[in-house]
């Protein structure tokens, strides 16, 4: 990746994005699928922060319907049916069942949810249907049976977060533009008369420092937005608040069911999901305002509280903290002056493209489903202040890497799609490879030996927690396989004992954030 920026030397880049999230990554996608040379810098790991984090739902966001959001639920509900096409090989429809226990709640959220329905149009995923008592139970076999009036089912979207990440970015090199991870902006190049023209950054590996040029600079940096808009502008008022959105993961035992539970309201008055999740349960999320900005939030006990109680009031059997596997947060980048006054679980999770006098483009606020419309607009904006040529987007039916069916439930891959027959090359040369790393994961050696061949992880850390999902499911596990994934990482970078040393302790402090037994003393 180096080398490709060495080889464009002096001349500018038609857009830079900032920024490895979803929604960096899929301004580079549109940008590049246009025609135009692209550069997607990221100054950590892609899905590092809050695109990693999520609760792994491709949703309209049933909640927006009671704020009265028709029109963030309508554009999440069509991109989640324009992703369900674009990347079958991540996106999955899944049943979601609402529990009921008076006859009042059985017909209010029956009648929002055929709302929901009409707003899907033909991209739907299914129509909203009632359940009896007994339906929902064999439906959702772990939940309360005493006063049960019944439930409604509905469908909704769900998928793994870092891995979509991880196939834009093939995606944007697929289509010969470039995306590079642990490559940190350090400021902004300028005309003499202050306009935007280029990026200096570090490289963050090799300690090295570039200037490139840019026809047009795009800020979608999430959370941190604030902090480039402050290099353009050091008076720049903040655009951002950000939410802390925790969960935690437990044994799928819970919730014995391929179908997920949606509590319809918590003790805040927000929603709540519990999710199955390779074979786990992801439960979450909460909406807490955090004015620490960090790639690893951490979660407070009393969030966890929050989460274990109410999730007690559907669940039969009372989850508690020594059931919990794992327990992971992430920051929102809500769009939203701090002098709004309102509470964070009211901001609309919309999002906003906006320009400086400069001409930096940033995207503010929005949500993993609606990414690529996001980057629709941010690239249409880039188009017209950057004098680019006039190309019509074309990632409404772009197929993203890796885009074919999948979800066979005998199949134990987890990097899906057109991928998986390499690996499972991998596996017919080396069989001893075909072997679960952990009896807590169904993760192979083969999986991690191609994901590090293929998928840019530069620290034990990116492979255990984005390229494999282990320290989100299991973070005990995963320290446990943390000593063997190293010395395989390492062998296949040709990086010696000293490196694995520091890896370990790197990532052995960063899991200690994920740990209950560390978070509850």
């Amino acid at each position: 990746m180096i080398e490709m920026i060495h080889e464009q030397g002096n001349k500018p880049w038609d857009v830079i994005v900032i920024g490895g999230g979803a929604t960096g990554l899929g301004c580079a996608v549109d940008a590049v699928t246009r025609g135009y040379k692209t550069l997607l810098i990221e100054r950590a790991d892609f899905a590092k922060s809050t695109s990693g984090k999520s609760t792994k739902l491709v949703h309209g966001g049933v909640r927006y319907l009671a704020q009265g959001d028709m029109k963030l639920v309508k554009e999440a509900l069509t991109e989640r049916g324009l992703l369900e096409k674009n990347a079958r090989h991540l996106v999955k429809n899944i049943e979601f069942i609402i529990p009921v226990y008076s006859t009042f709640d059985k017909l209010f959220y029956a009648a929002g949810l055929k709302l929901y329905d009409f707003l899907s149009g033909s991209l739907s995923f299914g129509n909203s249907t009632l359940l009896s008592p007994e339906q929902t139970l064999l439906k959702l076999p772990g939940i309360k049976q005493n006063g049960l009036k019944g439930g409604i089912k509905y469908h909704d979207g769900q998928f793994d977060d870092a891995r979509l990440a991880v196939n834009l970015m093939q995606t944007i090199g697929d289509n010969q533009g470039i995306a590079i991870n642990y490559m940190e902006v350090t400021g902004l190049l300028k005309s003499n008369s202050g306009i935007v023209q280029g990026v200096i950054v570090k490289d963050r590996l090799e300690g090295t420092t570039y200037e490139l040029l840019a026809k047009v600079v795009i800020n979608a940096t999430g959370v941190f937005a604030d902090t480039i808009q402050q290099m353009d502008d050091p008076d720049k008022k903040p655009s951002i608040r950000s939410s802390r959105g925790v969960h935690i993961v437990l044994p799928n035992r819970f919730l014995p069911s391929s179908n997920a539970l949606m509590i319809p309201k918590t003790s805040d008055g927000r929603v709540l999901f519990a999710v199955p999740w390779y074979n786990k349960l992801v439960v979450g999320t909460t909406d807490t305002p955090d004015e620490i900005i960090t790639d690893e939030p951490v979660a407070l006990v009393d969030e966890i509280d929050f989460i274990l109680e109410n999730a007690a009031s559907y669940l039969a059997e009372k989850p508690t903290y020594q059931d919990i596997l794992s327990v992971f947060a992430g920051l929102r980048p809500l769009a939203a002056s701090t002098g709004t006054g309102k509470k964070t679980k009211e901001i609309s999770r919309g999002h906003q493209v906006v320009y400086s006098t400069s001409g930096l483009i940033t995207v503010l606020g929005g949500k993993w489903t609606t990414y690529r419309k996001m980057a629709e607009d941010a690239i249409n904006l880039a188009k017209r202040l950057g004098n680019l040529p006039d190309k019509p987007c074309q990632t409404r039916n772009l197929s993203i890497h890796g885009n074919v069916f999948h979800f066979n439930s005998e199949d134990p891959l987890h990097i899906y799609g057109s991928d998986a027959d390499e690996i499972r090359s991998l596996m017919a040369l080396e069989p001893s490879w075909k072997v679960p790393i952990h009896p807590s994961f169904t993760y192979t050696i083969a999986e991690l030996v191609w994901s590090i061949r293929h998928e840019m992880p530069q620290t034990l850390e990116d492979l255990l927690s984005r390229r494999t999902r282990c320290l989100l499911l299991d973070a005990k596990a995963a320290l446990e396989i943390a000593p063997q994934a190293a010395q395989i990482m390492a062998q296949e970078l040709n990086k010696d004992d000293a490196w694995i040393k520091l890896q370990l302790q790197h990532f052995s402090e960063i899991a200690s954030g994920y740990l209950i037994s560390e978070l509850s003393k």
